[in-house]
Parts: structure tokens; C-alpha cells; sequence
């Protein structure tokens, strides 16, 4: 659709009237004199910026076309019949090589076996990507020696690692998970007495009130302090058939204090007032730690972690713990968790309450892919209403933070379900709710339905209520404000372009520059390298959430380009030359071209690098 805009706007003359020419349906509106075709556009980048001449094509005095390997242009001249043969061996080979192929000749170099220094530093350890070391620069000591990307420029002349005695800090993260821990989580070790208790009760029917703090008894001293580890009181066993408080006293982990004696009431829990803040949404694959990082520079008020699947939480999985992990600069940071059962739920639930700090934590009721909705968790728990309810009142009763939901208007495209749900998240406990404007089956094919939001927001009273959907401008954020929403989620807008919540605070439009890009862009490798490492698989690592990344972000317009402002979220840009080399460059949904830019920041992709970009409406939630 883009590509028959940008060709029609082209065989136009390119420079009439901007009236003269219809913009085609769900296509940026893009000033004529930019606008170009599919093959001028790839021409213009292969150029680098220089016009193509028709002399410059890849063909030498002898008519040899150079485009081709030397080996193929040889075997070419040697004949069909040689080829034919050798291709035929070569297939022979193969059909021998399948299967276990225990016969496989050992192919370990001899060279390894002289040299006995380490094998990062002499065998395969590549050039340095450049001068500096962030994490040298930043802490003062890099942690991966010999084997960082940039070693050059910590270590000493006999190969030592260098250290700045007047900057080494620890990494500012916390939510990290503890080695003692995940050895517990394995080896389930781990007792969740709040948990089972809570599970137990709801077994027994529905609970009145709100929740079920009320019916607890005293007895459990230290079961709910809020900052305690996983000590004694966590890991001490408990007795099958045991209903009531405990008949002896319980150790506790530290100075006893009030809190372990008097359990906080529903009305005392730490309240979440978030109402005006702008709030990124977790996205999952892109919300990372450097992302959000870039974000709160530009104005995000609350942040939430990437989407955590309860099981692999209580399993110890490092990969799922390190979504959870919080950077200082977070003031107001959530998790979110996706599980389908009111045990695994509850459960992870009061983990989470005793080792990391949160200031809510959040139930994933809107991921739309199948993965998550055959098993029972995302949007299918709309149509659980049992296992629903059990899981809002068995994790706000085990949780000292506010609980939240984020969900969708339902299953089916045109049976909404969010307006009757709400009434009752409030009566489970929940302390608030987003609710974002599509169904599952909708996914992100049409415009978000501000107007079946606003009537949700009149069933949530007195709860809270976010919004969330195609918010990318100010104006989309004023209209979606308009709505009666105490606030605004913003999900594909801030993947777009993360200066979003600057306009919004200052109520204006950026035409930001190529260069400006580039350097948020800078940033996030920064970033990247200081949360991934600085070794080959840490910048490995933050290429490839880099160029995760630039697949969004090349979905940008610039604001100089554009006829009519704002861009609209479903408006995909047209094939245009932008104002210098790099904004076409950024402009490309070429995988290669943002394997260029990366290569602008993180040095050359290493020999055997493959990317494959995710498909973009599993991108995020």
C-alpha cells in the first residue's frame, strides 16, 4: 500500500500542488518533494548518498559480472559437466554425513594444544570494537577483563586489568536473584504459608468485603513484613491439615517490630496514585532495562517490567528473574505477571512481596497470543471468571503493594466484556485497572475504541482507570484525556519514538534530527552494554534488542516531512528520501539497513550473525 502511494506521488512530477494528489488510505501524509520510489529509495542508500551512474554497474573490461564469487565465475568456465559431477559428490557427502554421525573426524586445532594462555585472550578473541569501555568509564572497573569487546582501554602493559579506585561501585540494579534463592526455588525448598492459607480459604467459597485481609487471624506475626528476606520465617515447614494461627511463636528475621505483629487492613496498604502520570506500558521483547531508561529520560513518569511467567519465576529461571530487575532511576516501577492458576499466581505473588522492591505489581489479563491464551492466562482469563477472581483476591491478599490489571475490552471483536468485569476487580481488590481499546481478535488491525473506554471509566468508579491505544502525539493524549482516564498508558507510541512524553509535558511537536536519533540510539547501546556486559555476548545481546528496536523505529516520520500533523499510529510512511543520508537510512524496513546503523554503534556483526526480526504484533502487549 505504501509502495503504490510513494509510485503514484512520483509519476505526479513530485513537485505540484500537495493538493493535487489523494493521499492513498493509512499512509503518512508526506510533503511531494520527498516522496520517491521502492528502487530510488534502496539506489539512494546502496549510494550512500551519492547518485548511481549507469557506468558504475559491477561488470569488468572483460564482461565478467563481479557481483559473482570467484570460485562460481571458475567453475562456470570450466564447464556444466565438471560442475554437474562435483555437485553430484558433493551431494553424496552429505547424504553420508546425516543422521548421528559417529564416524565424524575430531576437528580441534592442533594449535590449541601449544598454546596454553586463555582462550578468550589468544584463540578466539576478536579485535576491539573501540577505545573506550563503558562500564570502565562509568564504575571505574570493568568486570570482564580480557574478555570485553573494548579491553584496550582497561588493560595494563603485562595484561592486567586496570582499576579506578575513585569511581568502582557496585551496579545500581536492584531485583536481582540471590544464588541461595534460586538454589531454593529448584530444589523447592520454599514453603509460601500467606499463600497456601490464602488458597485454602478461597477454596471454601466466595470471601466477603473486598478481600479477605479482615478473616486472618493475629497469630501470624512475621509472615507479613513487607522487607523482610527469605529467612526463617519462609523456609520453616508447615503442617499439612494446620488451618488456624500457629500454637508457639515464630522466629522472625531480625528486631521484632510492629508490623510483625499487626497485619495491615485493606484501607492501611500502600496506596497507588499514579492519576496524570504518564505510564509506559511493559512491553515485552523491547521494554528492557536501557529502554526504559531512555524513556524516563524523556518524561515517563511510572514504569513496568517486561511481562514474567509465574512458573518460570518459582522455578528460578535466570532469564525470567532478570526481567524484574529495577534501575534507580525507576521512582514508580511495577512487574507484571502472566500465569492461569490461582495457586502459581498466589505463590509468586508472596515470593515476589518478600525479595524485591516494587511499588505494584501487576496481572497480564490482555496478551493476545496463542502461547499465553491456550493455556488459560492473558485475555482467556475474561472468560475464567472462577480462576479470575481467585487469583485478584489470592494475590492482593498475600501482596503489602497495590495490586493493578491491565486487560483488553475482551475475546471477540464485538463482545465487549471490560465494562462488566470492572465492578467487580473493584469489589476483588484491585487497585487499578488499564484497560486497552482492543479485543484478542482485533490484535492491532483497527483503532483503539476511546469511546467504549470512556464508558468503562463510569463502571470503574471510584477505581482508577488508565487508557491505552494508539497515543502518538499530544493531541491523541488530550483527546484520550478527554475521556474522564486518570491517565494514559503509551505502548507502540514510546516504540515510535520515546521523546513522546517530552511533547506531551510540553504540549508541542519535535521535529527531532537525525543526529538527535542517533544519539538516544547511542544511548541505548550505553545502556545496553552496563545491563548486558561488555564481552561478545552482552554486545551481542544489545545489538539485537537494538535492532528489535529500529524495526519500530524506522516506522517513524520525521515532523519536517509531513503535510499534516500529527502522524497517526496506523499511517505507515511511504518510500521518501529524508533530509540527509542518515533519516533516509532510518526511514529503511530493511533488516540489513538496521543492521547497518547497528554496526555504527556496536562495530561489525560477527561472521555467523543471523537477525530475525519478531513479528511485530507479538512485539509487545
Amino acid at each position: 500500500m505504501a509502495e503504490g502511494a510513494a509510485e503514484v506521488s512520483a509519476q505526479s512530477g513530485g513537485g505540484g500542488d500537495p493538493g493535487a494528489v489523494e493521499p492513498e488510505r493509512g499512509v503518512a501524509p508526506i510533503k511531494p518533494q520527498y516522496l520517491t520510489t521502492k528502487e530510488q529509495f534502496h539506489e539512494f542508500l546502496e549510494a550512500k548518498g551519492q547518485k548511481p551512474s549507469q557506468e558504475s554497474e559491477a561488470v569488468d573490461p572483460a564482461g565478467n559480472d563481479l557481483t559473482e564469487p570467484e570460485a562460481k565465475r571458475i567453475r562456470l568456465e570450466d564447464g556444466q559437466a565438471e560442475e554437474a559431477a562435483e555437485t553430484g559428490e558433493q551431494l553424496q557427502a552429505q547424504k553420508r554425513a546425516r543422521g548421528q554421525n559417529k564416524c565424524r573426524p575430531h576437528v580441534k586445532p592442533t594449535h590449541y594444544d601449544k598454546n596454553k594462555l586463555c582462550p578468550s585472550l589468544v584463540q578466539t578473541k576478536p579485535a576491539d570494537l573501540g577505545p573506550s569501555c563503558v562500564l570502565f568509564e562509568t564504575f571505574g572497573r570493568c568486570p570482564y577483563g580480557v574478555t570485553c569487546r573494548f579491553a584496550g582501554a582497561h588493560l595494563g602493559p603485562e595484561g592486567q586489568n586496570l582499576v579506578r579506585e575513585g569511581l568502582v561501585q557496585a551496579p545500581p540494579v536492584r531485583n536481582g536473584l540471590d544464588k541461595a534463592l534460586q538454589q531454593q526455588l529448584r530444589k523447592r525448598k520454599i514453603h509460601f504459608k500467606r499463600a497456601e492459607q490464602a488458597l485454602r480459604q478461597l477454596s471454601r467459597g466466595p470471601l466477603p468485603g473486598p478481600t479477605s485481609e479482615a478473616t486472618v487471624p493475629e497469630g501470624r506475626e512475621a509472615e507479613g513484613a513487607p522487607g523482610q528476606d527469605n529467612c526463617d520465617i519462609q523456609l520453616a515447614p508447615q503442617e499439612p491439615d494446620t488451618v488456624g494461627p500457629p500454637s508457639g511463636p515464630l522466629r522472625t528475621c531480625g528486631p521484632l517490630t510492629d508490623e510483625d505483629v499487626v497485619r495491615l487492613r485493606p484501607h492501611e496498604k500502600r496506596r497507588l496514585d499514579i492519576s496524570g502520570k504518564l505510564y509506559l506500558a511493559p512491553l515485552t521483547t523491547c521494554g528492557n532495562l536501557p529502554f526504559r531508561r531512555i524513556c524516563k529520560r524523556f518524561g515517563a513518569d511510572v514504569t513496568c517490567g517486561e511481562m514474567a511467567v509465574c512458573t518460570n519465576l518459582l522455578q528460578g529461571q535466570t532469564s525470567e528473574w532478570a526481567l524484574l530487575k529495577r534501575h534507580p532511576c525507576e521512582d514508580i516501577f511495577g512487574v507484571q505477571l502472566e500465569g492461569a492458576f490461582p495457586d502459581t499466581m498466589t505463590k509468586c505473588a508472596e515470593l515476589l512481596n518478600r525479595t524485591i522492591e516494587v511499588d505494584f505489581v501487576d496481572i497480564n489479563v490482555g496478551c493476545p497470543i496463542d502461547l499465553v491464551f491456550k493455556k488459560g492466562g492473558g485475555c482467556a482469563l475474561m472468560n475464567r471468571l472462577a480462576k479470575f477472581q481467585q487469583i485478584v483476591r489470592g494475590m492482593n491478599q498475600v501482596l503489602d503493594v497495590p495490586l493493578t490489571v491491565k486487560l483488553r475490552t475482551g475475546v471477540q471483536e464485538r463482545v465487549n466484556l471490560a465494562h462488566r468485569l470492572l465492578p467487580d476487580l473493584r469489589a476483588w481488590g484491585a487497585a487499578l485497572v488499564t484497560l486497552h481499546g482492543r479485543s484478542r481478535e482485533q490484535r492491532y488491525t483497527k483503532l483503539a475504541d476511546w469511546q467504549y473506554i470512556e464508558q468503562c471509566v463510569a463502571a470503574a468508579r471510584p477505581m482508577p482507570l488508565f487508557g491505552n491505544g494508539d497515543v502518538l502525539s499530544y493531541e491523541d493524549a488530550n483527546r484520550a484525556l478527554q475521556t474522564g482516564v486518570s491517565g494514559v498508558m503509551i505502548a507502540r507510541g514510546a516504540l515510535l519514538k520515546p521523546w513522546l512524553f517530552t511533547e506531551i509535558k510540553e504540549q508541542r511537536h519535535w521535529d527531532i534530527s537525525s543526529s538527535e536519533r542517533l544519539d538516544i540510539l547511542r544511548d541505548f547501546t550505553h545502556y545496553g552494554l552496563e545491563h548486558w556486559g561488555s564481552d561478545t555476548q552482552g554486545v551481542e545481546k544489545t545489538r539485537r534488542f537494538l535492532l528489535e528496536w529500529l524495526s519500530f523505529l524506522c516506522r517513524y516520520v520525521p515532523v519536517g516531512l509531513l503535510e499534516r500533523l500529527p502522524q497517526r499510529i496506523n499511517e505507515r510512511p511511504p518510500y521518501y528520501l529524508g533530509r540527509d543520508y542518515l533519516e533516509t537510512l532510518m526511514a529503511s524496513q530493511k533488516a540489513a539497513d538496521w543492521i547497518r546503523i547497528s554496526e555504527m554503534l556496536l562495530g561489525p556483526v560477527p561472521p555467523n550473525f543471523v537477525f530475525l526480526p519478531k513479528h511485530k504484533a507479538n512485539a509487545y502487549k
